[in-house]
């Protein structure tokens, strides 16, 4: 008699789960890790391994307590947004190797802070987000239809 086997769908690669805050233990305890979420709801997605992008460098635009810059949207570079940001002070281009920071160039996927994402996308230059890699945290700053109308992802 042959065996049935269960299909078992894999758990699509996502973002490492981290730990709950300070919460009750009957909120959190250390076996249950909180799962990021992105703007859309589902499980956080990583955003760029190449270059390694995120404020912990795991590749996810997630963040935590210490992000004070709330680095929480992937976005795709263009040349236009690197201007703008380099005139803003923020130079992404220039590697900084001491910093492990290899330097960006247009097409390369990156984990922006949220507040510098708002101020191109009111300057005109907002660069495209993939919206399954963007932190829900970034709701806090921007509007789901402004990151919507600038979305790699839903196409």
């Amino acid at each position: 008699m042959a065996t049935r086997r269960a299909f078992i769908r894999p758990r699509p690669a996502g973002c490492p789960a981290r730990r709950r805050g300070k919460l009750p233990p009957t909120l959190a305890t250390p076996s249950a890790p909180s799962e990021p979420r992105n703007v859309l709801g589902g499980r956080l997605e990583p955003c760029s391994l190449q270059p390694r992008t995120g404020f912990f460098r795991n590749g996810c635009c997630d963040t935590g307590p210490d992000d004070v810059g709330a680095h929480v949207v992937c976005a795709r570079m263009t040349q236009e947004f690197l201007e703008f940001s380099r005139s803003r002070g923020n130079d992404l281009v220039t590697p900084v190797p001491e910093f492990g920071f290899p330097g960006l160039k247009p097409g390369d996927r990156w984990c922006l802070c949220v507040a510098r994402w708002k101020e191109a996308l009111d300057a005109g230059v907002a660069p495209p987000v993939a919206l399954r890699s963007t932190h829900e945290a970034a709701l806090a700053v921007v509007a789901l239809e402004d990151l919507t109308k600038r979305a790699l992802d839903l196409q």
